[in-house]
C-alpha cells in the first residue's frame, strides 16, 4: 500500500496533467486515464526502487511502451465482435468467449506483442470462492533440470528443450540483425521477425506447462511442491536451462491457479534436505548430486532419487495438514489419522512404488 507522501505526488502529478494539455496539444489525442495510469506506474517504480535501495526505472524510448490501460470501462463497450475505446473508436476484435452472465466489465488493457495487438479484459462479479480443502490423493512435485519433474506416485517428465530446437535459427537472425542499419526499415522488419520467434517460444512452454499442470490435477486431491527460490537457480552454471525450463513460472504461477481452477489443493513445503531423507523410513541418507539412485541402509529402500524426493515431499505436505497417517518401517509414526480404507490405499500404493518398474 502506497504512503500517504507516495498518494499525494501521484495526486500532484496527475494535476500537472492538465497544464501540460494546455502546451502540448498531443496530449489531448490520449485519454485522460490512460495518462495518469502511465503517471501511477512511474510513480510506483520509483517508490519501489526507494524501498529496495537499488533498480532505477528504465526510460522507455518510443516504441518500447508494450501496453496502456484503460481502468474505467462498461460493459456495452463491446457490441459483437467489436471494441468501443475512448478517444481511438471501434476496433474489430476476435472475441475468444463471451462475457459470462453476471459479470461486470472493469478495465481493459492493451497489449503489443510481435504477433499483432491484443486486448485483455478483466471483469468482476460479487461472489467469494472458498479455497480448496485438503482432501483426496497426495502427490508431492519435485522439479529439476534432469527430469522436469518426478512425482511420489513414480511418474517422471522429462524436461523439453525448447531453446535448444529454435536455437540456431534465431542465431541466424540475430547475426543478420548486426549488419543492419540502426533506424532502418530491414532491421525493425528484422526485429519483428525476432520477436516472433521469442513469443512462439514462449507460447510453446506454456502450453506445455498448462497442459502438464492439468495432467497432474486429473490424478491428484493434493499437490505439494517444494518452496524454492528460482532466481539462485538461474545465477548459476546451469542458469540458462533453469530459464529454458521455465521452473519458475510453472511452480509459482501456472500449477497454483491451474490447481485453484481444478479445486485441488497446492501448498509448499521447507525445501531443506528433501534428497537427503529416505521417505520410508526418515533415516538421512548423504549424497552427492552425482548420485542418481537412492539407497537407504537402515531398511534398504532404494529408488530413483527425485523421486525419493518427491515422496519426502507428499510426507512433509500431509504432516503439515495434518493428514498423513502411515506407520513406517522403523516404527516411527506421523500426526494425524485416516480411516483403514485410505491407509490400505496408501500401504498398496508404496508397495507397488517399491516394486522393479521402468521410469521414461
Amino acid at each position: 500500500m502506497d504512503s500517504p507522501r507516495e498518494s499525494c505526488r501521484s495526486v500532484r502529478l496527475r494535476q500537472t496533467m492538465t497544464e501540460a494539455k494546455k502546451t502540448n496539444l498531443g496530449l489531448k489525442a490520449v485519454h485522460s486515464q490512460v495518462l495518469q495510469d502511465v503517471i501511477g506506474r512511474v510513480d510506483t517504480a520509483f517508490a519501489a526502487m526507494k524501498q529496495r535501495g537499488h533498480g532505477f526505472p528504465r526510460f522507455k524510448k518510443f516504441g518500447q511502451f508494450k501496453s496502456f490501460l484503460f481502468p474505467q470501462i462498461g460493459n456495452d463497450a463491446i457490441e459483437g465482435n467489436e471494441i468501443n475505446l475512448p478517444k481511438i473508436g471501434k476496433v474489430a476484435i476476435n472475441l475468444h468467449r463471451p462475457i459470462p452472465d453476471g459479470f461486470t466489465l472493469k478495465t481493459a488493457r492493451l497489449l503489443r506483442k510481435a504477433s499483432g495487438w491484443y486486448v485483455a479484459l478483466a471483469v468482476q462479479m460479487d461472489v467469494s470462492v472458498p479455497d480448496s480443502m485438503p482432501q483426496g490423493h497426495a502427490v508431492g512435485v519435485d522439479v529439476g533440470l534432469e527430469y522436469f519433474l518426478s512425482t511420489s506416485d513414480g511418474e517422471q517428465v522429462k524436461r523439453p528443450r525448447f531453446f535448444n530446437q529454435l536455437h540456431r535459427q534465431l542465431k541466424l537472425l540475430q547475426r543478420r540483425l548486426n549488419n543492419k542499419q540502426k533506424g532502418s526499415s530491414n532491421r525493425r522488419k528484422l526485429n519483428q521477425k525476432i520477436g516472433r520467434l521469442h513469443e512462439k517460444l514462449g507460447e510453446c512452454r506454456r502450453n506445455f506447462h498448462f497442459q502438464l499442470a492439468h495432467h497432474l490435477c486429473d490424478q491428484a486431491g493434493m499437490i505439494f511442491v517444494e518452496a524454492l527460490d528460482f532466481r539462485i537457480m538461474a545465477k548459476g552454471m546451469l542458469g540458462k536451462h533453469t530459464l529454458d525450463a521455465g521452473l519458475g513460472q510453472f511452480v509459482n504461477q501456472i500449477l497454483p491457479w491451474v490447481c485453484w481452477k481444478r479445486d485441488v489443493y497446492y501448498g509448499k513445503v521447507d525445501p531443506k534436505g528433501t534428497s537427503q531423507e529416505c521417505p520410508d523410513c526418515g533415516a538421512v541418507v548423504k549424497k552427492d548430486l552425482s548420485v542418481r539412485v537412492h539407497y537407504c541402509p537402515d531398511c534398504g529402500s532404494t529408488k530413483p532419487r527425485d523421486i525419493a524426493s518427491a515422496q519426502v515431499i507428499r510426507n512433509r505436505g500431509l504432516s503439515a495438514v495434518g493428514l498423513i497417517v502411515d506407520e513406517i518401517a522403523c516404527g516411527r509414526g506421523l500426526s494425524g489419522a485416516l480411516p483403514r480404507q485410505d491407509r490400505v490405499k496408501q500401504e498398496t500404493l508404496r508397495s507397488n512404488l517399491e516394486k522393479p518398474t521402468l521410469y521414461a
